[in-house]
């Protein structure tokens, strides 16, 4: 069967076209994990998902595709607590692993990463993420039901844990203590929702505010962990946007201080310690892990990063801004 043969079957089993119909598709860019594409339906386009095995990486990487039976059920849940801050979900078959949701327009919904990358740094825009992300951590925190319906520890850390913390541990065996312990306190603890790849790319900025996308490493569990990780990206994008690095850390602090602030399930001292010990085995990932950042390419800006990182692998802060200080240090 030919992939454009396999598309058109998934959107027939999912009712989405009549059998023989073969609308318009392109595939969609910009994913490493998932066959993604745009379709022209006669009612409007849309965009249809499926997980893929193998993911689309230098290294080796493969993870279950059980994990769009999660992404599914993250974005209905989500739709139920804050509906402007996902897509429309419109046809799904967890046991596929297929979905489809409502196409966004990107002269509308312009993506995070690309508005950061081109010098739009707007600290408003990290703050309203950080508050809409500790809604859904606080509507979904020590919830038992919510906790059975995302059983997802084992895909987890295959496609987080693993390849990020694990595999950084590898390259620095002398820091392996340090990472593999930080892997084991993710792994247990179990607060709230986790979308698991909060990310700029993963983030698009409408009108009506930020819409997070791609939730396929949804699991119940530490939501420090989404904290951490995208607040993560906003350090490493100083390394090539040296011009808005003030902006970008303003953003950091609005960001976090912004989601410590709805931080009810748990006192925010707390889960913040955890965020900042997890950031620099994150920042550490980036440039050692399987799924290295991009745009991080010469070697010098790889080293300010390992420098920084297992400072603080070594001697953990408490508190996220300790870890921004040496940042700004290391960036002048």
């Amino acid at each position: 069967m030919t992939v454009l043969a396999a598309l058109y079957s998934d959107l027939h089993h999912l009712g989405l076209i009549q059998k023989g119909v073969e609308p318009a598709a392109q595939p969609l860019a910009g994913g490493v994990s998932s066959d993604i594409w745009k379709v022209e339906l006669a009612a409007g386009p849309i965009v249809f998902k499926r997980a893929l095995a193998k993911l689309k990486v230098a290294q080796d990487w493969q993870a279950p595709v059980e994990r769009s039976r999660f992404e599914i059920r993250w974005l209905r849940t989500v739709a139920q607590i804050l509906p402007d801050a996902v897509p429309n979900l419109i046809a799904a078959d967890e046991e596929r692993g297929i979905f489809a949701v409502a196409y966004l327009d990107p002269l509308k919904y312009l993506l995070w990463k690309q508005q950061l990358l081109n010098g739009y740094v707007q600290p408003a825009t990290a703050a309203e993420v950080g508050r809409r992300l500790a809604i859904i951590h606080a509507a979904t925190a020590s919830n038992l039901a919510m906790s059975s319906l995302f059983p997802s520890d084992a895909i987890f850390h295959e496609i987080r844990l693993a390849p990020y913390l694990e595999a950084a541990a590898l390259c620095h065996p002398d820091l392996s203590d340090a990472l593999l312990q930080l892997v084991a306190i993710t792994a247990r603890t179990k607060r709230a929702l986790v979308h698991g790849d909060v990310s700029p790319k993963n983030i698009l900025i409408g009108s009506n505010g930020p819409v997070f996308l791609d939730a396929e490493c949804a699991w119940y569990g530490d939501p420090a962990f989404d904290l951490a990780f995208c607040l993560n990206h906003l350090l490493l994008k100083c390394l090539v946007c040296p011009a808005e690095k003030g902006l970008l850390l303003d953003s950091f602090f609005a960001l976090a201080g912004s989601y410590l602030h709805g931080v009810n399930w748990e006192l925010p001292a707390e889960l913040e310690a955890r965020a900042a010990h997890l950031l620099p085995g994150l920042m550490l990932a980036r440039v050692d892990g399987k799924s290295p950042v991009e745009y991080i390419t010469e070697s010098g800006a790889k080293h300010s990063v390992r420098r920084v990182a297992r400072q603080f692998l070594a001697a953990p802060a408490a508190m996220l801004g300790l870890i921004v200080e040496e940042w700004r240090r290391e960036l002048r």
